[in-house]
């Protein structure tokens, strides 16, 4: 077995090979570049090496400057993670002529599959249904908008090299073709070094479930099972599940074998995903491999078992695999959500900043395969991270923070788990989409499992703007804000150093104000908690260990389990649970009578001016003082976080004034441009 294994990687999935590789008695080489000099890899691992500026086309991405950290580390083997070099066949003959190990498929799979033109051509001539579309280079944006009328309109517009999302547009029209194809080449240039652009028919209303595959040297593969990965926001996967909710056992048999023989026809041996789109019919259609670990991988290694990671390693040094296919048993049922650095209540665009707070949910045991799914006990809670605690999150990265993760033994009961771990979950400095993650854990569509691709635009077509809980739940927040307040207001009563003849005394009646509702309750307390009294006779039991301070909050209202991330306001908290964030007062009668009297604060109107909605390089200014601009038209380009976003007109207008240029690095809402 190997001594030593770089990672040319970042962030959270380097420190995830770090883990197996400890596990195995490996040591681990980390790399990193100026904005990663403090990076939890860094910390994580033995040693570690610098290789440049923060750019990934600076540092992570230029080969020479890997191997020459290899060479100074003098590691036997190098994990690539996802991303960066990952799929890049002439890193992998880079390092075989280097004499070092490629823990991943061999340089001829990576070519034949990794490269989404030349995989689709190899599948098609196997006889494996595919999408329609164009396999060939494009040379420019005409040639693209020619070819997409060609195929019909929505195309994809996709970077041959690409992955995760990077590079990819969905164009309806010719403006959007040209648009479209101009940005997936930049990104794929910055993201990848190859800015190979090819486009295919969309497939709406699909579902995106994927196989992951595991081969050898020695001609032996196995699959091991699916991934549900169809809830997707700009083509980027946010919740994953394993299995699927959808796939039949005949189903996903024949998607396994198929995949398994696609690898094997290339001569594949590490891990690897066969990603495929299935119709409400469970037709299936392949759509490429990625020949890498993918970054849902770990709800695949809950329902099995296998460590995915520690398989690679064994097969690239040489061994055979340990497990066939009558061994892989699929138990329970695992979810990932993808927390993710930015605004869900500006669209979901990039947020960079320190991370002020970081406290994921405590993490359990790994559910040990072979046991009956009823012998289980507790669910289990997996978080997959690459960041702490007071550290930075750069605008020169993927925006992802962690992947949390949940084991059940069956699909409600894990989503169930998941909605837990995901309120208890506390982030605090920068925009992230906890709140986003919670909505869809409790979206009917969701909670069926009828999901398809097109979910988030369907079910938050103008984006997502907060949740309103539902009356019985609001009632329990309610509840325990009041139980709460008096357990503030009796600390407050005790403090030291007060004036003489005056004496505090917490009231039994409050009034508990949220999400425009008002609640007028009695409170009674003893010993071990208090029994919260409502206008209409009902009554809620409230229990807990909070205490003022306490950012976290776990009770029992009415009997079953809340959890509350908790902040002080003035006469109240501001709560947030299962995607709800709201500022929740609670007053005496009199109080609440006068608060109505108060002026509401009006927002200032900046409809004439464009303001930067996330710290962000400006790619490029497209007019000039004096235009006149339409609704829609594209005003200027932004790059954060490997992602270009194009700002548009919102109404037909005349451009006065523009305060950046192309170059500039801009903060949230700093103004670009005003208008007439």
């Amino acid at each position: 077995m190997f001594d030593k294994i770089l990672i040319a990687n970042r962030g959270e999935i380097a420190c995830r090979v770090i883990k197996s590789a400890q596990k195995m008695g490996i040591k681990t080489v980390a790399i990193y570049s100026d904005a990663d000099k403090q990076a939890l890899h860094v910390q994580m691992a033995d040693e570690a090496i610098h290789i440049g500026p923060p750019p990934a086309n600076q540092s992570y991405i230029v080969i020479d400057k890997v191997m020459d950290a290899i060479k100074q580390s003098g590691a036997q083997a190098v994990h690539p993670g996802y991303g960066f070099l990952s799929e890049n066949a002439k890193f992998a003959e880079a390092l075989a002529a280097a004499g070092v190990a490629f823990v991943g498929p061999p340089k001829g799979a990576i070519e034949k599959m990794g490269d989404k033109i030349t995989s689709k051509k190899i599948a098609q001539d196997a006889n494996v249904s595919t999408v329609p579309g164009y396999m060939g280079l494009i040379e420019d944006a005409d040639e693209a908008v020619k070819i997409s009328n060609e195929i019909g309109y929505p195309v994809m517009i996709k970077a041959s090299a690409g992955g995760g999302g990077k590079g990819m547009r969905i164009a309806w029209n010719d403006q959007e073709a040209r648009e479209g194809f101009q940005s997936s080449k930049n990104e794929a240039a910055n993201s990848f070094g190859d800015d190979r652009i090819f486009i295919e028919k969309f497939v709406t209303q699909p579902r995106h479930i994927e196989i992951q595959v595991l081969c050898d040297a020695h001609g032996n593969g196995v699959y091991l099972g699916e991934r549900e990965c169809s809830i997707q926001r700009r083509n980027q996967k946010v919740v994953e599940e394993a299995p699927s909710p959808f796939l039949d056992e005949a189903t996903r048999k024949a998607m396994g074998e198929q995949s398994v023989a696609l690898a094997k026809a290339v001569g594949y041996a590490s891990a690897g995903t066969v990603e495929f789109i299935v119709d409400g019919d469970k037709n299936f259609y392949f759509l490429e491999m990625n020949t890498r670990l993918q970054v849902e991988h770990p709800v695949t290694e809950l329902i099995t078992g296998v460590d995915l990671v520690e398989q690679m390693i064994r097969v690239a040094n040489g061994e055979p695999l340990s497990i066939t296919q009558d061994d892989v048993k699929l138990q329970g049922w695992a979810i990932e959500n993808r927390l993710y650095a930015e605004d869900p209540y500006r669209n979901f665009l990039p947020s960079i900043g320190r991370l002020t707070r970081y406290r994921p949910p405590a993490e359990t045991k790994a559910y040990t395969p072979g046991t009956a799914p009823g012998e289980a006990g507790d669910v289990v809670v997996r978080n997959d991270t690459g960041v702490y605690e007071g550290g930075e999150i750069s605008m020169y990265y993927d925006p992802m923070i962690a992947k949390l993760c949940t084991w059940a033994p069956t699909r409600d009961k894990a989503i169930e788990a998941m909605r837990v771990a995901l309120d208890s979950f506390e982030v605090e400095g920068i925009g992230h989409n906890l709140p986003f993650l919670s909505a869809v854990m409790d979206h009917p569509i969701f909670e069926k499992g009828d999901m398809t691709t097109a979910f988030i635009e369907e079910q938050y077509p103008d984006g997502f703007e907060g949740v309103d809980l539902p009356e019985d739940q609001l009632k329990r927040v309610a509840a325990a804000a009041a139980a709460m307040y008096r357990v503030a207001e009796i600390r407050r009563t005790r403090v030291s150093g007060r004036m003489d003849n005056h004496e505090r005394r917490v009231g039994k009646k409050w009034v508990v104000s949220a999400q425009g509702q008002d609640f007028a309750v009695k409170v009674k307390a003893d010993k071990k908690g208090s029994t919260i009294k409502f206008e209409d006779g009902s009554k809620l039991r409230v229990s807990s260990d909070w205490t003022p301070g306490d950012q976290l909050a776990t009770l029992k209202v009415g009997g079953e389990k809340l959890v509350l991330k908790v902040g002080k306001v003035p006469s109240g908290f501001r709560l947030r649970t299962r995607g709800a964030d709201m500022v929740v007062n609670v007053r005496t009668p009199r109080q609440a009578e006068l608060a109505k009297l108060m002026p509401e604060k009006i927002a200032p109107d900046t409809s004439k001016l464009l303001l930067c909605p996330m710290p962000g390089l400006i790619v490029k200014v497209d007019v000039e003082v004096g235009d006149e601009v339409q609704e829609g038209q594209a005003l200027c380009t932004v790059e954060a976080m490997k992602m270009e976003n194009i700002l548009r007109a919102e109404k037909t207008t005349v451009v006065t004034k523009i305060n950046a240029a192309a170059g500039d690095s801009l903060a949230v809402d700093d103004v670009i441009m005003e208008f007439e």
